[in-house]
């Protein structure tokens, strides 16, 4: 039995409730999978998806936005896809393309000293996820959400 399976939190209410409180298009979070899976990211669970094939993206360390955010342990802020990604790139950010982001945020869920899941918000419309309702985001969470911790790699 995993953490997050121990934890007896129920993450999909708990981003379903995410959705709503922020008026967000989409909010989706991304979990490590176990070593004999190599250790990649998966969409687990998502709210306001367009469709199922969120669930069929798998990340590498370093890959995508879930990879990126896992691998350097820093929370993500993407206002205006378009211009800050651009379409040549679009490939790399397979969550954006399939649910339409054009601004985001994620952030790092850590247990203990390692990110294991990755919490992304977004909204299909540019400009809508600032720095401003992203820090609104992340101080209304606090520091825990479910089993794990959020924080920065840079704190203690």
């Amino acid at each position: 039995m995993t953490v997050i399976e121990q934890s007896g939190y129920d993450y999909q209410l708990e981003i379903d409730r995410l959705r709503d409180r922020f008026q967000f298009d989409f909010v989706s979070l991304a979990l490590v999978q176990p070593a004999e899976d190599r250790f990649v990211l998966t969409w687990q669970y998502a709210s306001g998806n367009h469709n199922e094939r969120f669930k069929r993206i798998v990340l590498h360390s370093g890959k995508g936005v879930a990879g990126i955010v896992f691998k350097t342990g820093k929370s993500m802020l993407i206002q205006n896809v378009n211009a800050d990604v651009g379409a040549r790139d679009l490939f790399n950010f397979p969550i954006i393309a399939a649910e339409k982001l054009k601004s985001l945020g994620a952030l790092p869920l850590w247990v203990e000293a390692r990110v294991m899941g990755v919490l992304l918000a977004g909204f299909r419309e540019e400009n809508r996820m600032n720095p401003a309702v992203f820090n609104d985001f992340r101080e209304q969470l606090g520091v825990t959400f479910g089993a794990f911790r959020i924080r920065e790699v840079s704190q203690t």
